[in-house]
């Protein structure tokens, strides 16, 4: 028995903080997973595909994120897409997963009962999924519960599906919260959980998929779908696919100068093509006003637009202005002497301070915005 675990599409996720341009890129990532994972399965001949949960980022996705979807899948007809409803998804009444039911082609199938569904058998071995689909956000109930006294026919395969976590974070209620000995308490074979969106084994026959295309800094392990392969009793073997096209990076670079750059963006994230990178960058150190310009104008106007997106975070780069630097800023005139009053103010520090360096490095760029207008 072979077949994909995958979970956390969430697709239409809005990326809000993103530029415009990014975000169309990326919400259109997400939906190119789906022809990824059929790739995949097909490439290694796993027709099956178990989505557990979260299959759109929200009850309601939108007219061209729900259509989108379902062609992308109706296309791929020789792989059989089996979708459950997660926590951002949730079951409702008349809501999106009864439009999908109504909706759905043949080789796409809504988990909207918490029933055993026969899979079929493969090399003499027949599997059961036992899906746990969520009608809530929020439950104080474990969705998996009825796996134990689930009636399946002797010797089948029982593969779980479902979406919540197995750790509790301190609330008061912790939602959806799975055993996290369920696998061993049902007699799975394999429980593919969804939620936590980085790809995480919790026991032999328990694995978190993660999200197949990342969507976050700070993930451990995304951008990849799960080939489960199982026979008998045996534990299953288990693989990762690697599916995303985006790479999220996040960078801490301590700088002495402008002249540090070179080096640090040469050696930005080996292997992975700037067009798929989104990277952020947190810069520290303590600069020249003129070399703090410089390092920002190489970031924003030139590494920025190679890359899908530059989260830049300049707050820890320290301005030390020099004489030269407001010797740059007319010589003897107003404009020089507002330069002055500004540089004594950074040295207050505080909320004062740090808008009176913003305010001086906006003055030297207008400066020399000027001067090279007047010399061109």
């Amino acid at each position: 028995m072979r077949f994909i675990h995958t979970s956390d599409w969430q697709l239409g996720k809005p990326f809000g903080r993103v530029p415009e341009e990014a975000r169309t890129v990326l919400k259109e990532a997400r939906l190119d997973v789906i022809d990824r994972l059929a790739a995949a399965a097909r490439a290694n001949g796993a027709p099956l595909v178990l989505v557990a949960g979260d299959v759109f980022d929200s009850p309601e996705p939108g007219d061209r994120v729900y259509r989108q979807a379902l062609n992308r899948m109706k296309a791929q007809a020789d792989v059989r897409f089996l979708l459950l409803p997660g926590n951002h998804d949730p079951l409702r009444a008349d809501g999106l997963w009864s439009r999908l039911a109504a909706d759905t082609p043949a080789n796409v199938s809504a988990l909207t009962e918490a029933r055993p569904l026969e899979l079929g058998a493969a090399d003499g071995e027949q599997a059961v999924l036992l899906p746990a689909p969520l009608s809530h956000k929020r439950s104080v109930a474990d969705p998996t519960h009825w796996f134990d006294t689930a009636e399946t026919p002797p010797g089948a395969l029982r593969i779980g599906l479902a979406h919540g976590s197995v750790q509790t974070f301190g609330g008061d209620a912790d939602p959806n919260l799975v055993a996290v000995d369920r696998a061993r308490r049902a007699g799975l074979a394999y429980l593919a959980l969804g939620d936590w969106h980085g790809r995480i084994r919790i026991d032999e026959r328990t694995y978190y998929s993660g999200t197949p295309e990342p969507d976050d800094f700070g993930r451990e392990v995304t951008g990849v779908a799960l080939l489960v392969d199982m026979s008998g009793s045996a534990p299953p073997q288990v693989m990762e696919l690697p599916i995303g096209r985006h790479h999220w990076l996040e960078e801490g670079w301590s700088l002495s100068g402008a002249d540090d750059l070179d080096a640090r963006i040469a050696g930005l994230a080996p292997g992975v093509a700037r067009q798929d990178l989104v990277c952020r960058l947190r810069l520290s150190g303590l600069v020249t006003l003129a070399e703090r310009v410089a390092v920002r104008r190489r970031l924003e106007d030139e590494l920025a637009h190679e890359m899908r997106w530059l989260d830049l975070i300049a707050d820890d780069l320290v301005t030390r202005p020099t004489d030269t630097d407001l010797s740059e800023i007319d010589t003897q005139g107003e404009l020089h002497a507002a330069a002055v009053r500004l540089r004594a103010m950074m040295g207050g520090g505080g909320a004062e301070g740090r808008l009176a360096a913003q305010a001086l490095e906006r003055l030297y760029v207008e400066q020399m915005r000027a001067q090279r207008a007047g010399e061109a």
